[in-house]
């Protein structure tokens, strides 16, 4: 007979006593007959300190002593006990991770009460901080820490603090000695103020600028250079257009020097959050292009048009004529011979070359920088293709559009950041004109490869398409200076692109006859099934989730594994994320794979549809997935990148009995098939595979051959 539903085993222990394993009747009385059970609950022995209530934990405890623990809370932290205080900040701190406690607290106008904590700046203490100052340090500390735990889970807005509260945080992030955890506390709650209002934004913007927060990336503390560069991002990211380009001229070549000599060239290793931070910040760099990239010139404009003459002047080392001195007509045909050598399309206006937007003016400014800076290379570009035949010259003007446009497809510019992409080039933090010093190298790439293939204008699109191939499998070993990028390119010539090119098309090479084609279906299930165990055992071995919530920069951790025997799905919450495995009886929660109706992915899971007013949203939805169980219950997951939202949704059709369609397992099955194909054939290598069997002979005249046994 089944226990009653009512009846559960947990290990329990009782202060100063060993653990036991009892049962706990979850509607009547506790088995030490305490007075007023109710204001009891059971909490987890685990860091996490979670409480166990009707909702969140199996319905052991509850939900009213719940609501008693943050009532006793909320009046120890107002004691006028510095230890009492202390001791109740820090309870608070660790509870307010519990999303059940978190909601009972706030229900008592705590969140009110710690910013008022805050905004009078702890008055009292402050008096005595001269003889305290740790114990001042540890309070503001608790405080704040617990302020950012209730206000991650999403239940207050952010639009209801004042002023004042501003104005203390900012002023913790401007000191120049500050408690360490204070300060990333400050950076942390700036940060979420600006990514979550338009309006705290601009309160921000008044109370703190991006110059005050450039000191802190000039110490070794990666996780404040972390917070700071997220804070730097987040006004970035905020500010309009013209206060975003008068940043760039104040303040974005010290923020690259300093992120290049402090973080990247650091003896630490970058961690993924500070990978991401500096990917943002990379990503908003190149966005100060998008307003020339999208801006078209206007052929009547003199002042543009000067641009133009000033390229011509360079190369040919003529002064502009006056407008006496010669016929219009002469000049006229002078200037299109000119500009025609340059390699513009149209020879009479090259204005008009620079209204396809993109790339817009920016081609223009990218050719003027290299003109100037770069001047002997581009006297030799323009006067060694203009001395050339007209089939074989590289026409510099459009092959300087077509590269700007190039570039920016390839760096992304005018895209928002990736939410989880982590991926930034450190050579472009070394210098505070990055993306002109990128178009330089390339450009002389571009000549020189036009060169190694002999190409007409008739081949300019293959040129392209060649260098971009080279841009971008440089770029892929992620050179640390401009140079080592052009180091890289010289060893990726037109012939060394061919040879890789070769290479790959023989390890890819799929052979189209019957037989192969007829093998290969043959070997497809046993292919399928061996990357179905993978993905299982992937799923056995589990994976860490970070919590997503409307702070990008989230510490709060969880973990999902599948029993070894395939039948259950163990999860909890972690305090920091695993070096390792995470052991089955370390989490708190199951689900039965048996109860699993369906796996949704993107913006068919409900915490997506939640987020759904939220911006940057778009890569979130791909990586994200939910697991529907019972009638309207899910289990929803943000992987933290394209491989584990591969492996995790394959694995939970896998255990559905449903097809796995991802790219990941088209990718596996090719690259395995072809493997296992390449063996079974190793035999037959340079022998011809016909196309039909071959004819079955007739039978002999006679089996006189045939040796008897018997």
């Amino acid at each position: 007979m089944p226990p009653p539903a009512d009846i559960v085993k947990v290990a329990i222990e009782w202060p100063g006593a060993f653990p036991k394993l009892m049962e706990i009747d979850q509607q009547h009385t506790s088995p030490w007959n305490l007075p007023n059970p109710e204001t009891f609950a059971l909490q987890n022995a685990d860091s996490t300190n979670f409480y166990i209530t009707e909702k969140v934990k199996c319905k052991i405890s509850k939900r009213s002593c719940i609501a008693q623990m943050a009532q006793q809370l909320h009046e120890r932290i107002q004691s006028s006990s510095m230890d009492m205080k202390l001791d109740a900040l820090k309870d608070l701190a660790n509870s307010s991770r519990d999303i059940t406690f978190a909601q009972e607290f706030i229900n008592l106008d705590g969140i009110s009460l710690l910013t008022q904590m805050v905004e009078s700046g702890t008055e009292r203490y402050q008096k005595l901080q001269k003889i305290m100052k740790p114990c001042f340090g540890d309070l503001l500390s608790f405080t704040l820490t617990a302020f950012v735990e209730l206000m991650d889970h999403g239940i207050v807005s952010w639009d209801t603090f004042s002023v004042a509260f501003i104005k203390k945080i900012a002023s913790y992030v401007c000191k120049s000695a500050m408690d360490t955890a204070v300060l990333q506390r400050s950076l942390a709650i700036l940060e979420s103020m600006v990514l979550n209002s338009q309006d705290l934004y601009q309160k921000v913007a008044q109370e703190i600028t991006i110059g005050q927060l450039i000191p802190h990336l000039q110490g070794t503390d990666q996780d404040i250079q972390t917070y700071t560069i997220a804070v730097i991002n987040a006004l970035f990211l905020k500010a309009p257009e013209e206060k975003r380009q008068q940043c760039n001229v104040l303040h974005l070549s010290k923020i690259l020097f300093l992120v290049f000599q402090n973080v990247i060239r650091s003896n630490k290793p970058i961690n993924d959050e500070m990978a991401h931070q500096l990917y943002v910040l990379q990503v908003l760099t190149f966005n100060l292009l998008e307003d020339r990239m999208m801006t078209k010139m206007d052929p009547q404009d003199q002042a543009q048009r000067d641009i133009i003459f000033e390229l011509r002047r360079i190369a040919f080392d003529v002064e502009c004529e006056s407008n006496n001195s010669g016929s219009f007509e002469k000049r006229k045909s002078m200037y299109t011979r000119d500009y025609k050598k340059l390699g513009f399309i149209n020879h009479v206006n090259p204005a008009v070359d620079f209204t396809q937007i993109p790339p817009g003016m920016l081609a223009l400014d990218n050719m003027l920088y290299f003109a100037r800076h770069h001047q002997d290379a581009y006297i030799r570009i323009v006067l060694e293709n203009s001395s050339r035949e007209d089939k074989h010259e590289c026409p510099f003007g459009r092959s300087s559009i077509e590269l700007t446009k190039m570039l920016c497809e390839i760096l992304k510019v005018g895209e928002l950041p990736s939410e989880n992409c982590h991926d930034f080039h450190p050579m472009f933090f070394t210098h505070d004109r990055s993306f002109e010093e990128f178009f330089c190298i390339c450009i002389q790439l571009l000549n020189k490869t036009w060169k190694e293939m002999r190409a007409t204008s008739e081949d300019f699109n293959k040129v392209m398409q060649v260098v971009k191939e080279q841009i971008t499998r440089a770029l892929t070993i992620k050179p640390n200076s401009l140079d080592q990028f052009k180091s890289r390119l010289q060893n990726l010539s037109y012939t060394e692109i061919l040879k890789l090119r070769q290479s790959e098309r023989m390890n890819q090479e799929d052979f189209q006859s019957r037989p192969i084609l007829e093998l290969r279906e043959k070997i497809q299930p046993e292919i399928m099934e061996l990357i179905k165990q993978q993905r299982l055992n992937r799923l056995c071995e589990g994976t860490c989730f970070r919590k997503i919530s409307s702070r990008r920069r989230q510490d709060k951790f969880w973990y999902c594994r599948l029993s070894p025997n395939h039948k259950v799905l163990h999860y909890g919450d972690l305090e920091e994320s695993p070096q390792g495995e995470v052991p089955h009886d370390s989490l708190q929660d199951k689900l039965p794979v048996a109860d699993i109706k369906a796996v949704v992915t993107g913006k068919d899971c409900p915490h997506m549809k939640e987020k759904g007013a939220l911006k940057q949203n778009k890569e979130l939805l791909e990586l994200a997935f939910s697991v529907l169980y019972e009638s309207d219950e899910y289990l929803n997951f943000i992987a933290p990148d394209k491989h584990e939202y591969c492996v995790w949704t394959d694995g939970l059709n896998a255990l559905l009995g449903k097809e796995m369609t991802s790219e990941f397992t088209r990718s596996d099955m090719d690259t395995l098939l072809n493997m296992e194909m390449k063996l079974r054939l190793l035999d037959l290598e340079n022998i011809q595979i016909p196309e039909v069997p071959p004819p079955i002979p007739k039978e002999p005249s006679n089996y006189d051959f045939v040796y008897d046994c018997n």
